[in-house]
């Protein structure tokens, strides 16, 4: 079983209390998000998870903890972008996330903290150079630290287009998408750093650019060391190449404020949801209620247990 951790909200940045708690405890209640009184108890025991998925673009708190995560495999994804606080409201400074990211990859190993430069936005002021320029200086700092950058372009979902509203945002034309595309990836490949694309339906192959999995079967059994088996999760875009997974996080909870985030409904939500949240309980935000139905979800490990009988008859 494979965790995501979150692309509902940042559970490093903000809920990594809760989260030590919850795998302490070796479970967690999800609520259905179409769905509220419907609750699933995810079982997180370090038998069944074969890994957890982190996404961030803060995991300072969590670096100085990462003992309480010796017994699960685990990797990254870290996005760094180029955009002030116009846009990511309640993010810090980069040159503060830059070290974070270096002393997260001497922990764990380059191929654990992935690189996402996401969603790329053009607008009046961020234009195709801004990009390049900032995308340089970044890979300039993280080269060594990382084998991949994950990429894509900003989709005006209606509450992203409200919440963008006044920034002169612009809609990418394909060849847009191409001419960037292309220069991101000669920029990357001085750093010796491999771009792929997230959930991306126009076809960038002639350019060195695949699909990527942020949710990735390849690298899981990469860090694991023996082969998951695990189909692709329907419950994405059609465009994403990831695995199946469970989420345990919850929209309309991340403190970032990012004017492009898809998770967010709206600022005072976010606020009121906040002081809804306890790290003592088994969900993330609030607790159970009378009405409340709780389902057990499925939990198996995803490694094959003939695999691993050949693996260790071959050392």
């Amino acid at each position: 079983m494979i965790i995501s951790a979150s692309r509902r909200t940042d559970i490093p940045a903000f809920y990594s209390e809760w989260l030590f708690n919850r795998l302490k405890e070796g479970f967690a209640l999800v609520r259905n998000p179409m769905n509220y009184h419907q609750v699933s108890r995810i079982n997180l025991s370090k038998e069944v998870v074969d890994c957890i998925v982190f996404w961030t673009k803060d995991p300072g708190k969590m670096i100085p903890c990462l003992d309480s995560l010796k017994d699960y495999n685990y990797y990254f994804q870290y996005t760094l972008n180029p955009y002030d606080q116009t846009i990511e409201c309640n993010v810090l400074r980069k040159t503060e996330l830059i070290k974070s990211f270096i002393e997260l990859a001497n922990k764990l190993g380059s191929h654990r903290v992935i690189w996402r430069y996401d969603p790329i936005i053009i607008s009046d002021l961020i234009t195709k150079e801004y990009h390049y320029h900032y995308f340089d200086y970044i890979a300039s700092r993280l080269s060594g630290y990382t084998e991949r950058c994950v990429i894509s372009f900003l989709d005006l979902y209606k509450k992203t287009e409200r919440n963008m509203k006044g920034k002169n945002v612009k809609e990418p034309r394909q060849d847009d998408i191409i001419e960037i595309a292309g220069k991101l990836v000669e920029i990357a490949a001085v750093y010796k750093i491999k771009v792929e694309t997230c959930s991306e339906g126009i076809e960038l192959g002639s350019i060195g650019i695949n699909h990527g999995k942020c949710i990735d079967d390849e690298l899981i059994s990469r860090i694991i060391g023996v082969d998951i088996t695990v189909d692709q999760d329907k419950n994405q875009r059609k465009e994403c190449g990831c695995v199946s997974s469970i989420d345990i996080g919850a929209y309309n909870t991340c403190h970032h404020y990012c004017a492009y985030c898809y998770a967010n409904t709206n600022k005072p939500l976010v606020q009121k949801n906040k002081t809804l949240h306890d790290p003592r309980s088994p969900l993330l935000l609030g607790r159970l209620e009378e009405k409340d139905r709780i389902y057990e979800r499925e939990a198996k490990s995803l490694i094959n247990p003939q695999l691993l009988l050949y693996k260790h008859d071959h050392l």
